[in-house]
């Protein structure tokens, strides 16, 4: 088990940039799962309350000191500055580093932005090291006139042994494994990914709804906007929903937002109707009807429902106009609905129509699955959801390889 984790890099949040965000992602991540999370940087900001913040200025690439030894070993000399910085490099990290079990380091093994911390690296004994390599310096013909034969240019091309070297795509693997002469299957792939969260600013009862439902890991999420009437058909949803689980074998949900309506007694009624429906069906696990969580969305959670949804399901009998069509329209979203008069208003010629009364749910269900897996958007959008949000990431790969180093 790993008890502290360590994350270095130059800089960290609020500086801006992919390994900066990348950076942060993994301290969040990880914090997340009850890891101890210490980062050392020579410029940033606490970002989260949670996450042990080091920074020395000594640690980033445009320290003044770091600059004036790079601007040296660009012309292939050592300035006398090289030594007495490592020296001093060493002894910082010995220090920051002694209760971590791993320190994840970014960049610092394969490019040469401060290459005393890079020394310094070289030298320490514990604790073991993973090299997260972005970038190349001895790839690239933007910093090859900055580099020559020999210590301590040399280090950012040789596998160092306190260290697991990792990349984050196999282009890059291929270019790492070629540059330090090791097989490509000794370095692992993890891949940045993205935090849906923090990318469309979930309201925090949109966290609480994906929490309690698991949405992020479906294959696919149809959108039922609707308060529970009977006019609303929302039984042939769930009879679609059935159909197309059963076609597909695959994890598709359907969310139904709304409560009973408020009109007609007999409404809550339907609701247990439905209920009953959904255990025949055994829908019980991918029918969700947030009224029955007490999680009824406000304005600004149906908009977050929208951009997480894959398509849109509107089977109404009747209806006098369609918010929900227009909604949907604005995010982008495939439409499913009734061949009602003021839904071919609106939708025209660019939504799927079917006949609530005499479509089977298996037709509907076909349609629908058609639509989602042979449109490019929808199969990225999907795939982007399930594999490369961060707590995915994080949780089978990074954990895993943190665990064996």
């Amino acid at each position: 088990m790993v008890f502290r984790i360590a994350l270095l890099h130059y800089a960290s949040p609020p500086t801006i940039g992919g390994v900066e965000s990348t950076l942060a992602s993994q301290a969040i991540g990880l914090s997340d799962r009850g890891y101890q999370v210490r980062v050392i940087s020579g410029r940033g900001e606490s970002f989260d309350p949670r996450i042990e913040l080091q920074i020395d200025p000594i640690f980033s690439s445009t320290h003044p000191t770091t600059l004036a030894i790079k601007a040296a070993l660009d012309t292939g000399y050592i300035p006398t500055e090289f030594y007495p910085c490592v020296a001093q490099l060493q002894e910082k990290l010995e220090h920051l580093l002694q209760d971590c079990s791993v320190c994840i380091v970014h960049n610092a093994h394969t490019l040469n932005k401060h290459l005393p911390l890079t020394a310094a690296l070289a030298r320490l004994e514990h604790p073991k090291l993973i090299a997260w390599c972005h970038d190349l310096a001895w790839t690239n013909p933007q910093y090859l006139p900055e580099l020559h034969r020999g210590y301590p240019w040399d280090l950012l091309r040789t596998p160092w042994q306190n260290s697991r070297y990792v990349t984050i795509s196999e282009p890059r693997r291929i270019e790492l494994a070629q540059l330090l002469g090791v097989h490509t299957d000794s370095i692992p792939v993890i891949p940045p990914g993205i935090d849906p969260a923090r990318f469309f600013q979930w309201t925090p009862l949109m966290y609480q709804i994906e929490t309690t439902l698991r949405l992020l890991d479906a294959d696919g999420i149809l959108l039922l906007p609707a308060r529970l009437t009977r006019r609303k058909n929302i039984a042939f949803g769930l009879q679609s929903l059935a159909a197309l689980r059963a076609q597909s074998a695959r994890d598709y949900r359907l969310i139904i937002t709304g409560p009973p309506g408020p009109h007609n007694p007999l409404n809550p009624g339907y609701l247990g109707e439905l209920l009953t429906l959904c255990e025949t069906l055994d829908l019980k696990a991918s029918a969700h009807f947030l009224y029955q969580y007490q999680l009824i969305p406000d304005d600004p959670t149906m908009a977050n429902l929208y951009t997480l949804a894959d398509a849109l399901l509107f089977p109404s009998f009747q209806e006098g106009f369609g918010i929900p069509l227009l909604e949907a329209g604005l995010t982008g979203l495939p439409i499913f609905c009734s061949n009602l008069p003021p839904f071919h208003h609106i939708g025209q010629m660019d939504v799927s129509y079917f006949d609530p009364i005499h479509d089977a749910p298996s037709e509907l269900a076909t349609r629908i699955q058609s639509t989602l897996e042979h449109d490019p958007r929808a199969r990225l959008r999907i795939r982007t959801r399930k594999t490369a949000r961060w707590d995915a990431i994080i949780r089978q790969q990074l954990i895993p390889l943190l665990e064996q180093t």
